[in-house]
């Protein structure tokens, strides 16, 4: 038995000992995605945690994930198998950025994609996913002044899908953010069949408008979806790499190719299988979120998880 397969091994019965689950974003790297229980993106991830009768949740995703799955289950121990896995996109806006805009428009809304920090959420009237953005945004009241943060791509994307006038944070996720024009233009001439599937964050993400007029714009999730229904057999993916292991696992005779070879995110990486292990065996790191900070942010991610 290998390294790896010993591992996996040593991490089920750990998981069945502490009747704990791993919950794993798709941009993890293969290995931690198999010996996950869930694997999805972070509205998936978000409801599975909600949902969960495990005493212990290992989260590996970076700290914001895990900070949610901490607010949706207080009585839980959950566990994030490296502190040190952030969210450069997260780290772009401050409670203190937030309460700037609220003494601004008293009457505002502010809508949170979940790469925040519970800070954020705990001031923000609803949270959202790269998912259901759009719905959400829809369903709001039009004549309130709305702030959307903190990705500038993704609200880009919502202020065209919906027509809503809204302020929108300038933050970006530094992967996404270096996904632009050329990239998917070298794509596109290497690949003119293929089928292109675009995440909303990416920096090339307007340049689709004309560039593939036809490119579809998913989640990570509605990505995963939408090859397995497609007959296309090939398709041109725009996110972090991570999303092709789940990719070729869900579907078969079908390739996938990233637009952008090098998009990693290093934070998702931090996440092995040793310290998924490690933490598992000796109880580290423990997520806390205050409990005033929680019951806050839970009313934003409450309000988004209740939009089907």
């Amino acid at each position: 038995m290998d390294e790896t397969a010993l591992l996996a091994a040593e991490i089920a019965e750990l998981k069945k000992h502490r009747n704990a689950v791993v919950l794993a974003h798709s941009y993890q790297v293969g290995d931690v995605q198999d010996i996950a229980d869930f694997v999805g993106d972070s509205l998936g991830l978000s409801r599975e945690a909600a949902a969960t009768d495990a005493d212990v949740i290992v989260f590996a995703g970076v700290n914001f994930m895990a900070e949610t799955a901490a607010i949706l289950n207080p009585t839980k121990t959950v566990l994030i198998p490296d502190p040190k896995a952030g969210c450069s996109l997260s780290d772009t806006v401050s409670a203190r950025d937030v309460l700037r805009w609220r003494s601004e428009h008293p009457n505002g809304l502010v809508v949170s994609y979940v790469n925040t920090t519970a800070e954020v959420k705990a001031l923000s009237d609803i949270c959202v996913t790269s998912a259901n953005a759009v719905k959400v945004v829809e369903s709001l009241d039009r004549d309130r002044d709305l702030l959307f943060l903190p990705d500038m791509f993704l609200g880009e994307y919502v202020k065209q899908q919906t027509g809503r006038e809204m302020d929108i944070w300038l933050g970006e996720c530094h992967v996404h953010a270096g996904i632009g024009e050329q990239e998917l233009s070298d794509r596109i001439s290497s690949f003119p069949d293929a089928e292109f599937l675009i995440h909303p964050e990416c920096g090339c993400g307007s340049s689709c408008l004309y560039l593939k007029p036809d490119a579809k714009i998913f989640s990570t999730e509605g990505m995963v979806n939408y090859a397995q229904s497609s007959s296309k057999k090939e398709f041109v993916v725009a996110t972090e790499v991570g999303i092709i292991h789940r990719l070729n696992k869900k579907t078969y005779g079908k390739r996938f190719i990233p637009v952008k070879e090098s998009a990693v995110c290093q934070y998702m990486k931090m996440n092995t299988l040793e310290k998924i292990r490690d933490s598992l065996r000796s109880n580290t790191h423990v997520v806390r979120v205050d409990d005033d900070i929680a019951a806050k942010a839970r009313r934003a991610i409450d309000a988004m998880l209740a939009v089907v």
